[in-house]
């Protein structure tokens, strides 16, 4: 964790991009039309555009690192903490649509997607010389933002929390459009002249693949 080597770059990036194709996958075959199913699905698409644009204001902090980008950091800049927050704002709202049980499939997703994040933001804490035990900690915190996220959105579709039940659709939305901009943002960037090596296209088909089977699993389910 404390050192991330060169030679593993290309690994987590295939994973990233395995994670990404699968997380668009699930969005498009489950979050968006369950979303939609509901009595307010005319102002969705508002919602959907808002988390798109919230991720894209996110990431004027985060800097990529969702994404598993590493920028060398110097002394005098705001870090940790602009990035922290918005890392761990997002990671919450990933939890979130963990909520319902047809969408356990999106754990999976959701941990690879994570790991290279991981990965990224330790290794940016050991360039700015941050001790072994505050590494931990930001590492930790970061770890714990989804299942705070899942638990929420438990008890808000269940209404327990503060009766806002009836905004939890709206809310999907919002992490739908985070999601949608996460997931094209890993398939679409890197790609020089366009072109896509022939081991990422393999990894996102293999994302895409694995989501067609969840979604055609749990279709003969019901």
């Amino acid at each position: 964790m404390f050192m991330v080597k060169s030679d593993k770059s290309q690994l987590l990036k295939l994973i990233l991009s395995f994670s990404g194709a699968y997380l668009f996958g699930i969005t498009v075959l489950h979050l968006i039309p369950d979303a939609y199913s509901g009595t307010d699905k005319e102002e969705i698409g508002i919602f959907i555009l808002i988390g798109f644009l919230l991720q894209v204001f996110l990431e004027q902090f985060s800097e990529g690192v969702e994404h598993g980008h590493i920028h060398k950091h110097h002394e005098g800049q705001a870090f940790p903490y602009g990035i922290m927050v918005s890392l761990c704002l997002h990671a919450f709202l990933e939890g979130m649509p963990l909520a319902k049980d047809q969408h356990n499939e999106l754990i999976f997703g959701i941990a690879l997607h994570h790991i290279p994040a991981a990965f990224a933001l330790a290794s940016i804490l050991v360039q700015n010389h941050f001790k072994k035990p505050q590494i931990m900690l930001y590492i930790s915190l970061f770890a714990l933002m989804a299942p705070l996220g899942f638990y929420v959105s438990y008890g808000i579709s269940n209404g327990s929390i503060g009766g806002v039940e009836a905004y939890f659709n709206k809310m999907m939305g919002v992490v739908i459009g985070i999601f949608l901009h996460i997931s094209t943002t890993i398939l679409f960037e890197s790609s020089v002249d366009h072109k896509v090596s022939k081991r990422k296209m393999v990894a996102v088909l293999l994302g895409i693949a694995v989501a067609l089977i969840g979604y055609f699993t749990a279709a003969h389910a019901h």
